[in-house]
């Protein structure tokens, strides 16, 4: 079963966030941005034409482990993943 991005997730707690509509050298910027605006708690649900492994692995240098990440979906062209705030 493949996750619709465009459909809003129901939980209050958790924000989608639609890379594909973001122009790409504004992307990176754009998620650390929402990344930071997010409270203890609260999720980002990315979703993307493609696995972002740099953009992981800066994530995890940017926040450590105040951002747990988990994929929710990892089909090729179809990746939707998980962004928690720890603490």
């Amino acid at each position: 079963m493949t996750h619709d991005c465009s459909q809003t997730v129901s939980t209050e707690a958790i924000y989608p966030f639609d890379a594909r509509g973001v122009a790409k050298r504004f992307r990176h910027a754009a998620i650390f941005g929402a990344l930071q605006a997010l409270q203890v708690g609260e999720t980002m649900r990315f979703c993307n034409d493609h696995d972002p492994i740099p953009l992981l692995m800066q994530i995890g240098s940017r926040f450590g482990p105040r951002v747990e990440i988990s994929y929710v979906q990892r089909m090729p062209g179809e990746i939707v993943i998980d962004f928690l705030i720890a603490a």
